[in-house]
Protein backbone atom coordinates (compact mmCIF):
# COMPACT_ATOMS: atom_id res chain seq x y z
CA UNK A 1 0.00 0.00 0.00
CA UNK A 2 2.71 2.59 0.76
CA UNK A 3 4.19 2.13 -2.34
CA UNK A 4 0.80 2.93 -3.98
CA UNK A 5 0.93 6.23 -2.20
CA UNK A 6 3.86 7.03 -3.35
CA UNK A 7 2.88 7.01 -6.79
CA UNK A 8 1.35 10.43 -7.30
CA UNK A 9 4.82 11.76 -5.75
CA UNK A 10 7.02 10.77 -7.74
CA UNK A 11 4.67 11.40 -10.99
CA UNK A 12 4.87 15.30 -9.57
CA UNK A 13 8.47 15.64 -8.88
CA UNK A 14 9.07 14.03 -12.43
CA UNK A 15 6.76 16.31 -14.13
CA UNK A 16 8.67 19.19 -12.05
CA UNK A 17 11.72 19.01 -13.69
CA UNK A 18 12.64 21.98 -15.92
CA UNK A 19 12.75 21.47 -19.95
CA UNK A 20 15.86 21.87 -21.40
CA UNK A 21 15.65 24.34 -24.59
CA UNK A 22 18.08 23.96 -27.19
CA UNK A 23 19.95 27.40 -28.29
CA UNK A 24 17.67 29.29 -30.68
CA UNK A 25 19.88 28.47 -34.04
CA UNK A 26 18.67 31.91 -35.35
CA UNK A 27 20.00 33.91 -31.99
CA UNK A 28 23.30 35.88 -33.27
CA UNK A 29 26.71 35.04 -31.36
CA UNK A 30 29.05 37.78 -31.65
CA UNK A 31 32.49 38.07 -30.48
CA UNK A 32 34.43 41.62 -29.71
CA UNK A 33 38.24 41.06 -30.84
CA UNK A 34 39.00 44.22 -28.91
CA UNK A 35 38.91 43.48 -25.18
CA UNK A 36 38.15 47.35 -24.19
CA UNK A 37 41.52 47.17 -21.89
CA UNK A 38 44.95 46.52 -23.91
CA UNK A 39 46.17 44.89 -27.17
CA UNK A 40 45.71 41.53 -26.30
CA UNK A 41 45.08 39.18 -29.52
CA UNK A 42 46.42 41.88 -31.48
CA UNK A 43 50.09 42.08 -32.93
CA UNK A 44 51.87 45.68 -34.21
CA UNK A 45 53.95 45.68 -37.16
CA UNK A 46 55.25 49.36 -38.36
CA UNK A 47 57.21 50.22 -40.81
CA UNK A 48 60.97 50.33 -40.22
CA UNK A 49 60.59 48.55 -37.27
CA UNK A 50 59.89 44.15 -36.00
CA UNK A 51 57.05 43.15 -35.88
CA UNK A 52 55.71 43.21 -32.28
CA UNK A 53 57.39 46.66 -31.71
CA UNK A 54 54.86 49.19 -31.36
CA UNK A 55 56.77 52.48 -32.52
CA UNK A 56 55.87 55.29 -30.51
CA UNK A 57 52.81 53.86 -29.37
CA UNK A 58 51.29 53.75 -32.30
CA UNK A 59 48.13 51.77 -30.77
CA UNK A 60 46.96 52.36 -27.77
CA UNK A 61 43.66 52.24 -25.46
CA UNK A 62 42.77 54.97 -24.35
CA UNK A 63 39.32 55.13 -21.98
CA UNK A 64 38.06 52.02 -23.14
CA UNK A 65 39.00 52.63 -27.06
CA UNK A 66 41.64 51.40 -29.14
CA UNK A 67 43.14 54.57 -30.42
CA UNK A 68 45.99 55.35 -32.84
CA UNK A 69 47.77 57.82 -31.37
CA UNK A 70 50.48 59.91 -33.10
CA UNK A 71 51.49 62.20 -29.74
CA UNK A 72 54.77 60.50 -29.46
CA UNK A 73 55.60 61.77 -33.22
CA UNK A 74 58.01 63.80 -34.65
CA UNK A 75 56.85 63.77 -38.08
CA UNK A 76 55.48 61.04 -40.07
CA UNK A 77 58.16 59.99 -42.19
CA UNK A 78 55.62 57.46 -44.28
CA UNK A 79 55.85 54.88 -40.75
CA UNK A 80 53.18 53.15 -41.94
CA UNK A 81 51.71 51.09 -38.96
CA UNK A 82 49.23 48.47 -38.54
CA UNK A 83 48.13 46.04 -36.01
CA UNK A 84 47.39 42.94 -37.01
CA UNK A 85 45.12 40.18 -35.01
CA UNK A 86 46.22 37.09 -33.54
CA UNK A 87 44.21 34.83 -35.40
CA UNK A 88 42.21 34.17 -38.78
CA UNK A 89 38.77 34.42 -40.14
CA UNK A 90 37.33 33.11 -43.57
CA UNK A 91 33.55 33.23 -43.61
CA UNK A 92 32.49 36.40 -41.49
CA UNK A 93 30.73 39.89 -40.47
CA UNK A 94 32.86 42.27 -39.36
CA UNK A 95 31.31 45.38 -37.39
CA UNK A 96 33.35 48.36 -36.46
CA UNK A 97 32.32 51.94 -34.33
CA UNK A 98 35.02 53.93 -35.63
CA UNK A 99 35.77 58.19 -35.74
CA UNK A 100 38.72 60.48 -36.47
CA UNK A 101 39.33 62.64 -33.87
CA UNK A 102 42.26 65.81 -33.67
CA UNK A 103 44.66 66.54 -36.34
CA UNK A 104 46.88 64.58 -38.64
CA UNK A 105 50.43 64.49 -37.28
CA UNK A 106 53.23 66.38 -39.04
CA UNK A 107 54.36 65.56 -42.02
CA UNK A 108 51.63 62.89 -42.84
CA UNK A 109 51.05 62.35 -46.58
CA UNK A 110 47.82 64.67 -48.21
CA UNK A 111 45.92 61.94 -48.99
CA UNK A 112 45.85 60.64 -45.87
CA UNK A 113 43.86 63.06 -44.18
CA UNK A 114 41.28 61.57 -42.30
CA UNK A 115 42.01 58.38 -43.75
CA UNK A 116 42.50 54.74 -42.33
CA UNK A 117 41.68 51.28 -42.78
CA UNK A 118 40.78 47.66 -42.13
CA UNK A 119 42.69 45.13 -43.72
CA UNK A 120 41.07 41.69 -44.29
CA UNK A 121 42.68 38.69 -45.21
CA UNK A 122 46.05 39.95 -44.58
CA UNK A 123 48.98 37.96 -44.15
CA UNK A 124 50.21 37.96 -40.33
CA UNK A 125 52.22 40.65 -38.93
CA UNK A 126 55.30 38.06 -38.59
CA UNK A 127 55.43 37.83 -42.34
CA UNK A 128 55.74 41.27 -43.27
CA UNK A 129 59.09 42.62 -43.94
CA UNK A 130 60.69 44.94 -41.97
CA UNK A 131 60.13 47.97 -44.48
CA UNK A 132 57.03 46.79 -46.27
CA UNK A 133 54.39 49.95 -46.10
CA UNK A 134 51.10 47.48 -46.07
CA UNK A 135 50.40 43.61 -45.83
CA UNK A 136 48.82 41.82 -48.69
CA UNK A 137 45.84 41.85 -47.46
CA UNK A 138 41.84 43.66 -49.07
CA UNK A 139 41.49 47.35 -47.60
CA UNK A 140 38.43 48.66 -46.64
CA UNK A 141 39.29 52.23 -46.81
CA UNK A 142 38.06 54.17 -44.20
CA UNK A 143 37.41 57.99 -45.02
CA UNK A 144 36.31 61.46 -42.81
CA UNK A 145 34.45 64.15 -44.37
CA UNK A 146 37.17 67.02 -44.18
CA UNK A 147 33.68 69.58 -44.06
CA UNK A 148 33.93 70.83 -47.72
CA UNK A 149 33.98 68.07 -49.97
CA UNK A 150 31.93 64.91 -50.64
CA UNK A 151 34.30 62.05 -49.53
CA UNK A 152 32.55 58.45 -49.64
CA UNK A 153 34.29 55.64 -46.90
CA UNK A 154 34.53 51.98 -47.05
CA UNK A 155 36.26 52.51 -50.19
CA UNK A 156 38.21 49.12 -51.93
CA UNK A 157 42.12 49.39 -51.84
CA UNK A 158 44.18 46.71 -52.92
CA UNK A 159 47.87 46.64 -51.13
CA UNK A 160 48.94 43.31 -53.00
CA UNK A 161 45.76 41.88 -54.59
CA UNK A 162 43.36 42.56 -57.04
CA UNK A 163 39.57 41.72 -57.27
CA UNK A 164 36.99 40.92 -59.67
CA UNK A 165 34.58 43.57 -60.18
CA UNK A 166 31.72 43.72 -62.66
CA UNK A 167 33.09 40.03 -64.38
CA UNK A 168 36.56 41.43 -65.05
CA UNK A 169 39.70 41.57 -63.18
CA UNK A 170 39.73 44.75 -61.32
CA UNK A 171 43.63 45.78 -61.07
CA UNK A 172 42.83 49.66 -60.01
CA UNK A 173 44.31 50.27 -56.52
CA UNK A 174 41.85 52.27 -55.31
CA UNK A 175 38.01 52.98 -56.05
CA UNK A 176 35.30 54.80 -54.43
CA UNK A 177 32.08 53.17 -52.87
CA UNK A 178 28.89 54.45 -53.26
CA UNK A 179 28.61 55.74 -49.39
CA UNK A 180 27.24 59.31 -48.15
CA UNK A 181 30.10 61.62 -46.66
CA UNK A 182 30.64 61.74 -42.81
CA UNK A 183 31.83 64.79 -42.26
CA UNK A 184 33.23 65.22 -38.10
CA UNK A 185 34.07 63.63 -35.58
CA UNK A 186 31.12 61.45 -35.49
CA UNK A 187 31.18 58.10 -34.88
CA UNK A 188 30.67 55.70 -38.40
CA UNK A 189 29.42 52.40 -38.01
CA UNK A 190 31.11 49.95 -40.75
CA UNK A 191 30.19 46.47 -41.50
CA UNK A 192 31.49 43.86 -44.41
CA UNK A 193 30.35 41.04 -45.01
CA UNK A 194 33.13 38.33 -45.83
CA UNK A 195 32.95 34.59 -48.08
CA UNK A 196 35.79 33.44 -48.08
CA UNK A 197 37.39 33.77 -51.78
CA UNK A 198 34.36 34.17 -53.20
CA UNK A 199 32.42 37.43 -52.18
CA UNK A 200 33.20 40.79 -50.14
CA UNK A 201 29.95 43.39 -49.24
CA UNK A 202 30.58 46.85 -47.44
CA UNK A 203 27.98 48.25 -45.44
CA UNK A 204 27.42 51.54 -43.72
CA UNK A 205 24.24 53.35 -42.34
CA UNK A 206 22.75 50.28 -43.33
CA UNK A 207 23.46 50.62 -47.21
CA UNK A 208 25.43 48.14 -49.46
CA UNK A 209 28.04 50.65 -51.17
CA UNK A 210 30.11 47.57 -52.58
CA UNK A 211 30.07 44.62 -53.91
CA UNK A 212 33.09 42.87 -55.69
CA UNK A 213 34.21 39.14 -55.61
CA UNK A 214 37.81 35.92 -55.72
CA UNK A 215 40.45 38.44 -53.77
CA UNK A 216 43.67 37.19 -55.24
CA UNK A 217 47.16 37.92 -54.61
CA UNK A 218 48.33 40.70 -57.59
CA UNK A 219 50.15 43.54 -58.28
CA UNK A 220 53.28 45.51 -58.26
CA UNK A 221 55.59 45.43 -55.03
CA UNK A 222 54.95 42.28 -53.82
CA UNK A 223 56.93 40.64 -50.80
CA UNK A 224 59.21 37.80 -51.59
CA UNK A 225 56.95 35.20 -49.69
CA UNK A 226 54.14 36.00 -52.15
CA UNK A 227 55.90 36.60 -55.43
CA UNK A 228 55.51 33.36 -56.95
CA UNK A 229 51.99 33.64 -56.12
CA UNK A 230 50.30 35.82 -58.46
CA UNK A 231 46.22 34.64 -59.43
CA UNK A 232 46.43 32.96 -55.91
CA UNK A 233 42.64 33.43 -54.28
CA UNK A 234 42.78 34.55 -50.52
CA UNK A 235 40.62 32.35 -48.84
CA UNK A 236 41.14 33.66 -45.53
CA UNK A 237 43.77 35.63 -43.39
CA UNK A 238 44.19 37.96 -40.47
CA UNK A 239 42.21 41.24 -39.81
CA UNK A 240 44.38 44.62 -39.19
CA UNK A 241 43.49 48.04 -38.21
CA UNK A 242 45.48 51.00 -40.12
CA UNK A 243 47.63 53.40 -38.97
CA UNK A 244 48.14 55.97 -41.64
CA UNK A 245 48.92 59.24 -40.38
CA UNK A 246 45.47 60.64 -38.47
CA UNK A 247 44.24 59.88 -35.31
CA UNK A 248 41.59 57.47 -34.93
CA UNK A 249 39.66 56.05 -32.45
CA UNK A 250 37.32 52.32 -32.66
CA UNK A 251 34.53 52.13 -29.69
CA UNK A 252 34.50 48.19 -31.22
CA UNK A 253 35.29 45.90 -33.33
CA UNK A 254 33.44 42.85 -33.14
CA UNK A 255 33.17 39.71 -35.44
CA UNK A 256 29.99 37.11 -36.34
CA UNK A 257 31.44 33.73 -37.88
CA UNK A 258 29.51 32.96 -40.69
CA UNK A 259 31.11 29.24 -40.61
CA UNK A 260 30.46 26.45 -38.64
CA UNK A 261 28.55 23.19 -37.78
CA UNK A 262 25.14 22.89 -40.71
CA UNK A 263 23.65 20.14 -39.16
CA UNK A 264 20.25 20.87 -37.73
CA UNK A 265 20.67 18.05 -35.38
CA UNK A 266 23.50 19.19 -33.87
CA UNK A 267 23.24 21.67 -30.14
CA UNK A 268 25.75 24.17 -32.17
CA UNK A 269 23.83 24.64 -35.13
CA UNK A 270 23.25 28.09 -36.39
CA UNK A 271 20.53 28.94 -39.19
CA UNK A 272 23.02 32.05 -40.58
CA UNK A 273 25.96 30.18 -40.87
CA UNK A 274 26.85 30.06 -44.91
CA UNK A 275 29.93 27.85 -44.94
CA UNK A 276 30.19 24.02 -43.46
CA UNK A 277 32.54 23.23 -40.64
CA UNK A 278 30.72 20.02 -39.55
CA UNK A 279 33.65 18.85 -37.86
CA UNK A 280 33.04 21.31 -35.09
CA UNK A 281 29.22 19.51 -34.08
CA UNK A 282 28.60 18.63 -31.00
CA UNK A 283 25.44 16.36 -30.72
Amino acid sequence: MKYLLLLPLLSLIYVAQPTLRQPDPSAEEWISLFNGEDLTGWHPKVKGFRPGDNYANTFQVEDSLLSVVYDEYESFNRTFAHLISEDKYSYYKLRAVYRFVGEQVEGGPGWAIRNNGLMLHSQPAETMEVDQDFPVSIEVQLLGGNGTEERSTLNLCTPGTHVVKDDELFTRHCTSSSSRTFHGDQWVTAEVLVYGDSMFIHIVGGDTVMRYYHPQIGGRGLPEEYSEREGELLSEGHIAIQGESHPTQFRSIELLNLKGCMDPQAKNYKSYYVEADNDACVY
